[in-house]
């Protein structure tokens, strides 16, 4: 017997007929959300990422610091001069190579996510990666997150294009952007839990990006993974604390959260401050940058003449972690080192420096806590509160409190310290408000929605209606709509009585050829919400976001009087009214339905 004769026998028999379709159906729900897409997209982003970012490492981590580092501290009088040629050199490439010389790094991966659907110009993604490399590679105080994360996000961004054929949205361009920012930063630090963590909480002060967790997790380990076949797999830092802490100690973490929130509260200021002086100084920005160089040469160099040694607040600063964590320093040498490593930085990434500010405030963080211990704590165990510092540090700075936590504990391997961690990043968090060192980041809509709360749907509700007949065919329909009408559902009426509602989504998805003989009524949803002119916006977004999925709400006074409607357009109006957004222009409909 043929194949095809047996697979039709077997189809046709009872039992299969019988089961085939609730296992058909319970299969449907389980992967309703397309995630075997990302089974294959996450980990190509993954493993281009990590190859990236293993790349850069060897390049700034292997063969360029290590040289430079060695020759600045013998040869002090050279910091200076090598920091302002390589300033100037990068500031260089980005003003003739790119577009606009001060969007790079994380900065340009946030704006992209919320303005620009995730679309990053890939033509000056080779100058930006080199003009990262001569800002770090050289002593700049920054370190190797910002081009990781700057090239995970574009490398994410353009696989975007390249994988379309697999079933990718336009909206998930800006998953695959966090997807890659997350890779890149799982990648550097050897940390694929911070990387997720620290992806999802970068473009907003107050949530997470809910939407790209699962691309995030997967791409982030395989990016990890990737990198570790060539680099290792160890902690980066390799830092291991005592096992145990205290009640005590948990309080102490508490008061060092509250002063390294406030000392991170006045560095974000006075950076965003001097950040915005310098994007507007009426100069070429290669003498911005080589000002840059200068500035942070001299913090170098004064902090060696004050405090010789291999401590310097230079440079990508990873083998610095490792000195203070160990400990050894006095506690105005690490004050002091603090306070030079954060005046570098300002001067290092307000001037145009191409990359971020992750480790710089990492460290400052580690060194103020290891000085608070010493100093006020007396703790047998510094270490711990240089973790809970770090903690606090990131949290405050980068508005990321679980990202920061996780890091500590990932990145030098101190598990044991992750609630004290945590403790410190909560109330440093707290404390420093809404000073964040990204400019771009920003609050949540579904926070924004709480201004709303106690707003009536009246004052947002479209006053005039649109309707129509549910005896109209589609073509009769869409030939009366003025064209310059932008409603998105209209209310559908069975001669004077509401029948419910059609979408403007069901029309356009109805091939026009069938427009003719398509009745209005075939389209509509007979299920519509009334709503009072009293409800508040909240609850009325609830309802159009709930199972039934409401395409619209009609707005009906207490005497059964049709009011208006509103939609989920009308709700994003009255936000960007609230943030200063011109309002879309009412478009004038006619009264044939009004109450």
């Amino acid at each position: 017997m043929k194949p095809e004769k047996i697979r039709e026998r077997l189809l046709q028999h009872r039992l299969l007929r019988k089961y085939l379709p609730p296992v058909h159906e319970d299969l449907t729900a389980v992967y309703s959300r397309d995630l075997q897409k990302w089974l294959v997209v996450a980990p190509a982003v993954g493993v281009t990422v990590g190859l990236a970012v293993a790349g850069i490492a060897v390049v700034i981590l292997d063969k360029l610091w290590p040289p430079v580092l060695a020759y600045d501290l013998s040869h002090h009088w050279a910091i200076v001069p090598g920091l302002v040629l390589a300033f100037a050199a990068a500031g260089l490439i980005m003003q003739r190579l790119t577009p606009d010389p001060n969007e790079h790094s994380t900065e340009e991966i946030i704006r992209s996510y919320h303005e620009h659907g995730g679309d990053i110009d890939m033509r000056p993604f080779a100058p930006k990666l080199l003009a990262a490399v001569l800002c770090v590679g050289f002593g700049g105080s920054a370190a190797l997150e910002g081009p990781s994360i700057y090239g995970g996000g574009a490398i994410g961004s353009w696989l975007w294009a390249k994988l379309r054929q697999l079933g990718l949205e336009e909206r998930d361009r800006r998953i695959l952007l966090i997807c890659g920012a997350a890779a890149g930063m799982s990648a550097v630090f050897r940390a694929p839990l911070t990387g997720i963590v620290f992806a999802l909480e970068m473009p907003y002060r107050d949530d997470l990006a809910h939407e790209a967790l699962v691309p995030s997790l997967l791409a982030s380990v395989v990016s990890f993974v990737t990198l570790s076949a060539f680099l290792g797999a160890a902690p980066l830092f390799n830092f291991h604390g005592a096992a145990s802490f205290t009640r005590q100690d948990l309080c102490w973490s508490a008061l060092l959260g509250l002063l390294v929130g406030l000392a991170a509260m006045a560095f974000v200021v006075t950076f965003r401050r001097a950040r915005r002086f310098c994007v507007r100084l009426a100069i070429p920005h290669w003498v911005k940058m080589a000002i840059g160089g200068l500035l942070t040469g001299l913090c170098g160099l004064l902090f060696l003449q004050i405090f010789p040694g291999p401590l310097t607040p230079l440079g990508p600063n990873y083998e610095a972690v490792g000195m203070i964590l160990r400990g050894g320093y006095g506690t105005a040498q690490l004050l002091a080192f603090s306070g030079f490593k954060l005046a570098a930085t300002i001067f290092t990434l307000a001037s145009g420096g191409v990359s971020a500010m992750f480790v710089p405030l990492f460290l400052t963080g580690g060194a103020l806590g290891a000085a608070f211990a010493q100093s006020v704590v007396h703790s047998p165990f510094p270490g711990l509160f240089a973790a809970v510092g770090m903690a606090s540090f990131l949290s405050a700075g980068y508005k990321t409190p679980l990202a920061a936590a996780v890091f500590v504990a990932e990145a030098t391997g101190a598990h044991a310290f992750i609630v004290p961690a945590l403790v410190g990043a909560a109330v440093a968090y707290a404390v420093s408000g809404d000073a964040s060192a990204s400019g771009d980041q920003r609050r949540h809509e579904s926070v924004r929605l709480q201004e709303l709360r106690q707003v009536p749907v009246g004052e947002v509700m479209q006053r005039t209606l649109v309707s129509a007949q549910a005896s109209l065919t589609l073509e009769e329909f869409v030939g009366s709509l003025s064209p310059h009408a932008r409603h998105e559902a209209f209310p559908v009426f069975d001669g004077g009585k509401l029948a419910g509602a059609v979408t403007l989504w069901a029309i356009l998805h109805t091939p026009p050829e069938k427009w003719r003989t398509v009745l209005v009524r075939e389209l509509m949803d007979a299920r519509i919400e009334k709503i009072s002119p009293a409800c508040d916006v909240a609850e009325a977004l609830r309802l159009l976001l709930s199972a039934r999925r409401q395409p619209m709400l009609l707005v009906v006074s207490a005497a059964g009087k049709i009011q208006g409607l509103v939609t989920k357009t009308d709700i994003l109006n009255a936000l960007n009214l609230r943030s200063g957004a011109a309002a879309a222009p009412e478009i004038p409909i006619p009264e044939s339905h009004r109450g």
